[in-house]
């Protein structure tokens, strides 16, 4: 596609399409999912792309998300109704509790997210440890919303500024920099971002109380005036739970899967057994086993009539989250292929913005445009890598800010915004705002200030 003739034709594909959206959403009857394929296929149209392209966009954009999410997204919710009926779940939540103190939970789910996303895609980390939120909510009465966000916010950081992830990555060998430097560095910028999103999450969950029903189904909001945090909670057994290594081997199992996967590829294992180590630590396969895990080492009281209804309740309301992401994924492939977010990327790497600031800005455009994350900073990357190497400015600080700019305002083209919202419940398009975009965008905004003052310092 021509850009000089059609960039503006693209750029008002992409207003009204966003438009589009969030009039669909917030303002008539149209379901989410149907909303973001009407869009995906209104921004296409008058973006200037051709008819048989939009619909190859939308497919693929669907089938590729679902592809790489939807089966670990039913595997998920079926370990998840297992979790509950066991009650694996409920020992999960005392184990935490008894280890790092009553009135800690955000943050010991924020470092459970942080460390678990080095090896696992956040989305695919969400989904295994949303149990956990649910389980510590229901036993401390503490709101759902706010260990949710500490749990998406430690994942989503690491994945996007952590080896060995794949953007931080590709990021680094774009720029041509020190993986480990990357890595100190990446962690370094990460922690101030982290507890600014979890003093964020605890604010606006004291807002949006919510905690899930006993039976783990559905969600109750509770006026938080009239409940108080903690009260009835009780240490104490009051019925026979799975053990502790039982509760903790069907997310244990997938994780250290996946990492022997990830270290075996970063040292090269070549053969038959890096073969089999890939097989296995494939995010599908991996948590596959864990849920196989989960069937034998705790249904053990279940028939396997009550196991298989019990996982089929997790299968239907897997449903609606496959759907909704693969539309989010539709929309964003739709953003890709238009056009937009290149021709954007590029006005902004002409422009008189500071270099140190050219991959973070860039980044984040293209985040806005298309949604994912490792998209925009391997954008970020490829456009401005030739720049920098030509100005005075410190490569890894730039790559960092590649990094960091793609986790501005996660909203509707991204699968991870769907994914941590519906799992935590939150439905209303305000309120999913206002739970996971405004996380995202602060914790993106201590980013962009620890960048400008580290690259005075050090740069």
């Amino acid at each position: 596609m021509d850009m000089t003739v059609s960039g503006n034709q693209m750029i008002l594909g992409l207003v009204i399409g966003i438009a589009l959206l969030i009039f669909l959403i917030m303002k008539t009857k149209i379901h989410t999912f149907l909303a973001l394929i009407i869009t995906a296929a209104t921004t296409g149209l008058i973006g200037g792309m051709p008819p048989d392209s939009i619909i190859t966009s939308i497919s693929n954009g669907f089938g590729g998300t679902l592809g790489s999410i939807g089966i670990i997204i039913g595997f998920g919710v079926m370990m998840g109704e297992i979790f509950q009926i066991s009650g694996a779940a409920e020992r999960m939540a005392r184990t935490f509790i008894k280890r790092l103190g009553k009135g800690r939970e955000e943050l010991a789910l924020a470092i459970t997210g942080f460390i678990v996303a080095i090896p696992i895609y956040c989305d695919s980390g969400f989904v295994i440890l949303s149990p956990l939120v649910k389980a510590i909510s229901r036993k401390t009465k503490r709101s759902a919303i706010s260990l949710g966000i500490a749990l998406a916010l430690g994942l989503v950081i690491t994945h996007s500024l952590v080896p060995p992830t794949p953007g931080p990555v590709g990021v680094a060998g774009i720029f041509d920099v020190s993986v480990g430097s990357f890595l100190l560095w990446g962690i370094i910028f990460a922690i101030p971002m982290t507890i600014a999103g979890m003093i964020y999450g605890k604010w606006i969950g004291k807002r949006i109380y919510r905690m899930p029903t006993e039976d783990g189904l559905s969600w109750i909001t509770i006026d938080p005036k009239k409940e108080l945090l903690g009260e009835n909670f009780n240490m104490e057994e009051n019925k026979e739970l799975p053990s502790t290594l039982a509760s903790f081997a069907p997310i244990l199992v997938p994780i250290v899967l996946i990492l022997i996967d990830t270290i075996g590829t970063a040292v090269g294992y070549e053969g038959s057994m890096a073969s089999i180590i890939t097989f296995l630590g494939s995010p599908v396969i991996a948590v596959g086993i864990g849920l196989i895990v989960a069937i034998f080492a705790l249904t053990g009281n279940y028939s396997r009539q009550e196991t298989l209804e019990k996982m089929e309740v997790g299968i239907k309301s897997a449903g609606i989250i496959i759907l909704v992401t693969g539309g989010g994924g539709a929309l964003g492939m739709v953003l890709r292929d238009s056009g937009a977010g290149d021709y954007i990327a590029e006005l902004i790497a002409q422009s008189n913005l500071p270099a140190i600031l050219l991959p973070f800005v860039i980044a984040t455009l293209v985040r806005l445009i298309q949604g994912s994350g490792t998209v925009a900073m391997i954008t970020a990357a490829s456009i401005t890598a030739p720049i920098i190497a030509t100005l005075n400015v410190n490569p890894v600080f730039a790559a960092i800010g590649a990094s960091m700019g793609s986790l501005m305002f996660s909203y509707f083209n991204d699968s991870y915004f769907w994914v941590v919202n519906r799992m935590l419940g939150i439905k209303e398009a305000k309120e999913q705002i206002k739970v996971w975009s405004v996380t995202t965008t602060i914790a993106w905004f201590v980013g962009l200030v620890e960048l400008i003052i580290v690259n005075a310092i050090f740069g």
